[in-house]
């Protein structure tokens, strides 16, 4: 495998949620300031690749896991879900992980019914 690895796991640096500023969440999350929109996209460049890898990890194709990766941000986007984002909760990525993973078991629950 090419590119950096976490020392101590093994995986691809750019496959691990990273540490984000809660500056930039909360930017994201305020859609009439003029910098969120640079947040946004810094948000969904930082985790799209950590998001494909999980997804790809419950078992989904490459091609399922792309898509549902894009659906998911897209729906993080449309609903505006980065405002809902608190950090008296814990960390961020810990919020994209739970909401990634409601995401996966609605699509499922969405696909066999």
């Amino acid at each position: 495998m090419s590119g950096t690895h976490d020392e101590l796991s093994g995986v691809p640096a750019s496959a691990q949620f990273a540490t984000t500023h809660w500056s930039v969440v909360l930017a994201a999350g305020e859609r009439e300031l003029p910098q969120a929109a640079e947040a946004l996209e810094k948000l969904c460049r930082t985790y799209w690749y950590p998001l494909y890898v999980y997804v790809r990890r419950q078992g989904n194709s490459p091609e399922d896991a792309q898509d549902l990766t894009q659906d998911f941000l897209s729906r993080l986007l449309e609903k505006n879900y980065f405002a809902k984002a608190d950090r008296d909760r814990g960390k961020f990525r810990t919020f994209l992980l739970g909401s990634v993973k409601n995401f996966l078991i609605n699509e499922w629950k969405r696909r066999v019914a």
